[in-house]
């Protein structure tokens, strides 16, 4: 599969792409644990049908040190007993606020004021912002059809 647009060959998505990177290493510098952040990742990108984000996430979360056992039940949390309630909260969030268009009203007050429980405001903030961001990257690419499989993590 190729993808519709080569993204990599035009300065201006190049441009736009250093902007949105510049804000991932802001949320990645955050007081957000790092291992929340890639189930976020992934399950959103998992959501939204985004195979390059999935790929990426994922082999960047084993390289992260993050186990093969988490990351395959990542689609299944909420059956799942391998994730903290800090975690569930982040990844209960991250489907209400990627499915926004499923439920009319937003993210209901019971998600949020879970996720409020287990995080500070600094790590809400981060979280907010890394929801929002992995699905501006997740419906580039989907709409581009970037194909997955070959994400190499850099050394």
């Amino acid at each position: 599969m190729n993808a519709r647009l080569d993204l990599a060959g035009s300065p201006l998505a190049m441009k736009v792409s250093k902007h949105f990177v510049a804000i991932n290493q802001l949320i990645a510098g955050s007081e957000l644990p790092i291992a929340t952040q890639h189930l976020v990742e992934i399950r959103a990108s998992q959501i939204n049908g985004c195979g390059f984000c999935t790929d990426m996430h994922t082999k960047e979360a084993a390289h992260a040190g993050e186990t093969s056992t988490r990351l395959n039940l990542v689609a299944a949390w909420r059956e799942a007993t391998v994730f903290t309630e800090a975690e569930r909260a982040a990844l209960e969030l991250a489907e209400e606020g990627t499915r926004l268009a499923d439920a009319a009203g937003g993210v209901p007050d019971a998600v949020w004021e879970n996720a409020a429980k287990f995080h500070t405001e600094e790590q809400l903030v981060a979280l907010v912002s890394l929801i929002a961001l992995i699905n501006a990257f997740n419906r580039g690419n989907v709409i581009v059809r970037q194909p997955a499989g070959d994400y190499v993590v850099p050394s």
